[in-house]
């Protein structure tokens, strides 16, 4: 029985070159906008970075890290390693935060290339070729496999979820760039079967010392399978290799689940799904993957005798692999958004084997709908920013005072530059867009990764005082500092998250020690939605409370020693 013809129909001329130096460029401006002039956000982002100064001042130990005497709540310990080694060898000449960040830096720049890589190794496989011709004209295999991987970085630089939690130093970042580094030497070709193995034990490792050592495992096991069923529909003269590599994906998945062992970071964290939140779970998925995942459900239903066949397709399966085994995660793990995060290099690819299939009134749909949600989030951070500076409209400006009390607007000029060289391009890219290339295989996913890089871009230049205002500890930590005064000497705190506690050391500059322990301390801060004992309160008198500007539900409380009162 014959395989079901390709539903993939791509002639030569719809392979054409994307531009490298655009493509470098727009990549560039997703990666550096976030990493660079910005506060650590409350949360994950306050709370790694907090660890990481931590041990690059020698205040915990390096296998043991902790703030105020609680662990970390992730147990992957590499992350913040880089993070304080960053910190001690380029912090003295630019600044904890920026050296801090630069190897998460370098991680989403691997976990670009990684899937470009990825997406070109199963395009070049020989059943995700497209139909040949009978006069000729059809794609050729190098060509189209460039163009795939092209559309497969684009496809990953529109979704919309990875924005945030992709500029963030955190251990999610870290099993990103290892789940992109895993899928890229599980999908290679066997041509590349010189640093296969290497960059598949990189990203196993790294999986394992970010706190994901369960899901390197799957993924190994999963792309051994499929290596291992592939050899059985070669000829036997032909499949040695394949063999090998099957085994040695296995033995390296097996080694990665014993360091884990010895590393002792096996800790079950999956819980049933809540059925109550399968609402919340629903809109994530909706918004967090678009636009890649309805061009992956297509893909899945075009593809679907392939599929679903005797014979395995690699450049199918292995990606769907990697998209279930993340979406087991998201539905019972916490927090859902950062397990989902894993499956957009893996959905990415799906999505661009969706681009040899679409139909030209759907790729202009995508089209049209791109060009209209991004062009009017674009005019909407224009009409506010202009509103918090020039006072027009009045209603914008008014609305930001109202949710941020105390909010201050600044003016930077480079800000402005950025931001109007970025809408410039924005424009000359929408008319490059209706002019020219039509074509090309990869057109329907330009304008959503420069519309997301360009709305990314944009909150992060002419919005950024407000968002570091909003999402910072800052303007509450400095209230604290200025009522302790220069010198307060020891702080004990009492009910505070991991987030607060950085925040108070880093923005306030305080000596935190707990509250039961030994060491008289004069001021005390508590959490006001923490516990607090009556035998305690007795202790002390409270002093102030300081809520957050935008949320006034975060308040922390100041309380002063009522032996030192005077």
């Amino acid at each position: 029985m014959s395989l079901p013809t390709t539903p993939a129909i791509v002639a030569q001329s719809a392979v054409r070159r994307l531009p490298r130096l655009a493509l470098w460029l727009l990549c560039w401006a997703y990666i550096l906008p976030g990493f660079l002039l910005r506060d650590p956000w409350r949360g994950n982002d306050m709370a790694a970075f907090g660890y990481m100064r931590a041990l690059a001042q020698g205040q915990t130990d390096w296998f043991a890290p902790q703030l105020l005497g609680m662990a970390p709540e992730t147990q992957g310990l590499l992350p913040y390693w880089l993070g304080a080694w960053a910190i001690q060898g380029l912090g003295p000449w630019w600044g904890a935060e920026l050296a801090a960040r630069l190897p998460f830096m370098a991680m989403l720049g691997l976990t670009l290339l990684a899937t470009w890589h990825g997406v070109y190794g199963l395009a070049s496989s020989p059943k995700a070729q497209p139909v040949a011709f009978a006069f000729g004209g059809e794609a050729q295999p190098a060509d189209y496999a460039r163009a795939m991987a092209d559309a497969g970085l684009l496809a990953l630089l529109a979704c919309l979820g990875l924005a945030q939690p992709a500029h963030e130093v955190s251990t999610y970042l870290a099993q990103l760039c290892g789940t992109a580094l895993v899928f890229y030497a599980l999908a290679a070709s066997p041509a590349a079967s010189v640093v296969r193995p290497f960059i598949l034990g990189i990203g196993l490792i790294g999986l394992v010392l970010s706190g994901a050592p369960a899901l390197a495992l799957l993924y190994s096991l999963g792309g051994a399978i499929l290596c291992g069923w592939e050899c059985r529909q070669t000829e036997p003269e032909g499949n040695a290799p394949s063999r090998l590599w099957a085994v040695m994906v296995l033995l390296l998945g097996l080694a990665s689940a014993l360091l884990a062992y010895w590393l002792d970071v096996w800790l079950w964290k999956a819980q049933w799904p809540v059925w109550s939140d399968a609402g919340s779970l629903g809109r994530l998925l909706l918004w967090f993957t678009w636009p890649a995942w309805p061009l992956a459900l297509w893909t899945v239903w075009r593809w679907r005798q392939q599929i679903t066949g005797r014979q395995p397709h690699r450049h199918l399966l292995l990606p769907l692999w990697f998209v279930l085994v993340a979406l087991g995660a998201t539905f019972s793990t916490q927090p859902a958004d950062r397990a989902l995060l894993l499956a957009l290099p893996a959905l990415a690819a799906l999505a661009a084997f969706a681009l040899p299939t679409l139909r030209r009134s759907v790729a202009a749909l995508v089209d049209w709908f791109t060009l209209l949600f991004f062009s009017v989030s674009a005019i909407a951070i224009w009409v506010i920013w202009l509103s918090t500076q020039i006072g027009i409209p009045a209603k914008p400006a008014a609305n930001v005072a109202r949710l941020a009390p105390g909010f201050v607007p600044e003016f930077s000029a480079l800000a402005l530059w950025v931001a109007l060289l970025a809408s410039a391009a924005w424009c000359a890219l929408v008319a490059w867009r209706a002019g020219r290339h039509r074509a090309a295989i990869w057109k329907s996913l330009v304008l959503p990764a420069a519309g997301a890089t360009l709305s990314w871009l944009l909150l992060m230049t002419l919005w950024l005082p407000m968002l570091n205002y909003a999402r910072s500890d800052a303007p509450q930590m400095r209230a604290i500092s200025a009522l302790l005064g220069k010198q307060p000497g020891c702080v004990q705190g009492h009910g505070l998250s991991r987030s607060q506690v950085a925040a108070l050391q880093y923005h306030a500059g305080l000596n935190l020690s707990l509250l039961d322990s030994a060491q008289p301390c004069q001021w005390l801060i508590r959490n006001q939605q923490a516990f607090w004992p009556a035998a305690v309160a007795t202790s002390w008198q409270e002093q102030a409370r300081m809520a957050r500007p935008t949320e006034k539900t975060d308040v922390l409380v100041l309380y002063r020693r009522l032996a030192d009162k005077r």
